[in-house]
């Protein structure tokens, strides 16, 4: 039987390291608190960061919300879960750096039970993280796909391969026929070999975000860049946006769940631009960005 509390307690621990990790690294602003309550049930913890010295704007959420009957974003792959009373309960985050060669990072764990009278719940854990780079470094995306593979280690060695085709699937902008960022995890539909053994594979994932992410902002927080570099930022920014508007399932499950508008669209850039058929330079480090560094490949 799946140990609701002791997922919970996780969450709320991981949201602290995390957004304490990130208040190190950025050295000047601290994340505000936003506290609320669903009126549906429920309810959660948002926690952001903006115009600090290295974050222009950054969202560390945890959330807890139940209901009576599964929204549709939740059972379109399962619908035999559909009119089941559910609790879903994560963390979820989006980092937005000021500085062009740090890359904008995202992380997710998640953990749904679906429960109807008379029935055997189920259950499962979800979530990952990917690395969106607005200019590519070769030992960047080496670093951030071994942290990745050391994630798996609870689960074996097949997952990573597994997961990491998952992620670049996923997170892929379909109407721009291109790679949303360099990826890295996605899981979802866990629940075995078990309870336990799925939970230390999420536990795994959240504790490795941090791994992965910090020493890649440490070495890239004080390269010099100009308007040049911040105007494709924002370009490429906008193709960040319009992934999560569209197709990004927790997105879509936020809003149709009646959660908090506010928290839910966080993960949206504060800056960020649309340019009537953006054409980059040939042979630009621009161009090497989706010809090369977004096109999937094995990177351990």
């Amino acid at each position: 039987m799946p140990q609701i509390e002791k997922v919970k307690t996780f969450f709320l621990h991981l949201q602290d390291d995390i957004c304490q990790s990130l208040e190190n690294v950025d050295g000047k602003e601290k994340f505000i608190t936003d506290e609320w309550d669903r009126e549906q049930g429920g309810g959660g913890r948002t926690r952001v960061l903006v115009n600090g010295a290295v974050i222009e704007k950054g969202g560390v959420n945890f959330s807890h919300v139940f209901g009576d009957s599964m929204p549709a974003s939740a059972t379109a792959n399962r619908p035999e879960l559909a009119g089941r009373s559910f609790q879903a309960m994560g963390v979820s985050l989006v980092i937005h750096p000021h500085n062009p060669y740090v890359p904008t990072s995202h992380m997710n764990v998640r953990f749904f039970i679906a429960e109807k009278e008379g029935a055997e719940p189920v259950w499962w854990f979800g979530g990952g993280f990917d690395l969106t780079p607005y200019y590519g470094f070769q030992e960047d995306c080496e670093h951030w796909h071994k942290v990745s593979k050391d994630a798996c280690e609870p689960l074996g060695e097949d997952a990573y391969p597994k997961y990491k085709k998952w992620c670049d699937d996923y997170f892929h902008i379909k109407h721009r026929k291109e790679a949303r960022g360099i990826g890295g995890l996605f899981f979802d539909d866990l629940n075995s070999p078990d309870f336990e053994t799925a939970f230390a594979f999420t536990k795994s994932i959240g504790e490795h975000f941090t791994k992965g992410y910090i020493p890649i902002v440490e070495k890239r927080k004080a390269t010099p860049y100009s308007t040049r570099e911040q105007a494709f930022q924002k370009i490429r920014r906008g193709r960040y946006v319009e992934f999560n508007l569209v197709y990004d399932r927790g997105t879509l499950f936020g809003l149709q769940t009646g959660g908090r508008t506010e928290s839910i669209l966080m993960s949206l850039p504060s800056n960020v631009g649309w340019e009537y058929d953006h054409q980059v330079e040939a042979g630009s480090e621009e161009e090497k960005l989706t010809e090369y560094y977004l096109k999937p490949k094995d990177w351990v």
